[in-house]
């Protein structure tokens, strides 16, 4: 089994349902796991992983990863919301996964609200972390087709087309299919085809 994995897919797609799950399943099989969210993510809660489906787990809330270590009985370290850290940490998970007998799991986003790669995500590729598409299905009414991408909306419902990449929160965000995407940030694009 890889010991570097990168479970990505856009919001609302169960990744931190999927995180919860997993450490739940390991700890009952015996073995050890360790729980790690990013001090930015405090949207639910300041030191627990959410899921938007109700279920939740104690985490270790850390601003960095550098100079953190899993504990020697630790076999696998769960992170949540890994595009908020830096590509130094992903540097600093690649030297742990490649020394020590730990199975690192991270789980996030790849890509922003305007289309562009987060650096950490973007590590995550560069470093041959094994990837795995978490899938959902696009959040404008009608539409069934696979998210892929997020549209970021101000208090006005106007599509947000600058600003900082990190901007925490989902309220006024979307997942989106390509199709609706272009439409809606490009203005281009028909709804007779879609992104499958």
């Amino acid at each position: 089994m890889a010991n570097l994995h990168f479970h990505y897919g856009t919001m609302g797609c169960s990744k931190s349902a999927q995180l919860v799950i997993n450490a739940y399943n390991q700890n009952k099989n015996g073995n050890k796991t360790e729980i790690i969210k990013p001090k930015i993510d405090n949207r639910f809660s300041e030191d627990k992983v959410n899921s938007r489906i109700g279920i939740s787990a104690p985490a270790t809330v850390l601003p960095t990863l550098q100079g953190w270590s899993p504990a020697p009985d630790t076999k696998m370290v769960l992170i949540d919301e890994i595009q908020f850290f830096s590509p130094e940490d992903i540097n600093h998970l690649v030297r742990i996964a490649d020394s020590q007998p730990v199975i690192i799991m991270c789980y996030g986003l790849m890509v922003d609200s305007n289309e562009h790669i987060f650096p950490a995500s973007r590590r995550l590729i560069e470093v041959g972390a094994k990837l795995h598409r978490m899938e959902s299905t696009c959040q404008i009414p009608g539409c069934m087709h696979l998210a892929t991408h997020h549209l970021r909306f101000d208090s006005a419902g106007n599509v947000v087309r600058e600003g900082a990449q990190i901007a925490v929160g989902d309220s006024n965000y979307k997942s989106v299919c390509r199709q609706h995407f272009n439409m809606l940030y490009h203005g281009i694009g028909n709804k007779g085809k879609g992104n499958r």
